[in-house]
């Protein structure tokens, strides 16, 4: 599944999560903090790493590289700025 962020300088971005639970951490048209954003991203990522873990027997590593690219854009703004999720994409 693919969600798409609106980061607080109007820069789109689409990143990948391996399981639908990120629908249960981040609502489509709801804006966060950054730092709530990166919490709640960081969350979902490691519930779905644990999830393909359980599955297939070896993690994803395409959470980890979600995180590290939420966590570097991230770092561009101050933490109280907004961030807004735009959609979902199966």
């Amino acid at each position: 599944m693919m969600f798409d962020v609106r980061w607080p300088d109007g820069t789109e971005v689409s990143y990948y999560s391996p399981s639908l639970v990120v629908q249960e951490h981040l609502a489509a048209g709801t804006s966060y903090p950054v730092a709530d954003f990166v919490d709640r991203s960081r969350a979902c990522m490691e519930i779905a790493d644990a999830r393909v873990r359980a599955k297939y027997g070896f993690g994803c590593s395409q959470s980890a590289r979600t995180v590290a690219l939420i966590t570097a854009a991230a770092g561009r703004f101050e933490p109280t700025d907004e961030v807004r999720v735009e959609s979902f994409r199966h």
